[in-house]
């Protein structure tokens, strides 16, 4: 899967592809599929604790400012997501740096996360599970 993301105004060309998988652990040592997961994770609580701030907001008679709201995922989701955002970067554009914090340099402090959302979101269209389970297919 490809897709251009706007990264501080510039366009990125991500791939997500069957070796990224592979790519990952050898630069990295670590699953991916592992690290996906604990990144999804966080991101749901994070969006709980938002929709009870908003909650608790209506209950009090505030208005809710999604800018104050500050999400905060773990230093080491962070990092992941970084690498994860490195690698289908390179891998859709291999003209970008070979080390990350070159990779990381071309870019904002803040432009990089907003678009953790589009990166989880292309991951889970690449992965989805195309069959059915024998125990659901009533074998």
């Amino acid at each position: 899967m490809r897709k251009t993301l706007a990264i501080n105004g510039v366009e990125c060309k991500f791939k997500s592809s069957a070796a990224i998988p592979r790519i990952y652990r050898l630069k990295f040592g670590r699953d991916i599929f592992t690290d996906m997961q604990k990144i999804g994770k966080q991101i749901k609580v994070q969006e709980k604790l938002k929709e009870e701030m908003k909650k608790r907001c209506e209950k009090e008679g505030k208005e809710f400012d999604e800018s104050e709201f500050e999400s905060s995922l773990p230093i080491e989701s962070l990092e992941m997501f970084e690498n994860i955002a490195f690698l289908m970067h390179k891998h859709g554009d291999p003209e970008q740096p070979q080390d990350i914090d070159e990779w990381l340099e071309q870019f904002e402090t803040f432009d990089i996360y907003e678009i953790l959302p589009e990166i989880m979101d292309m991951w889970q269209m690449e992965n989805k599970q195309m069959s059915i389970p024998k125990k659901k297919n009533g074998k």
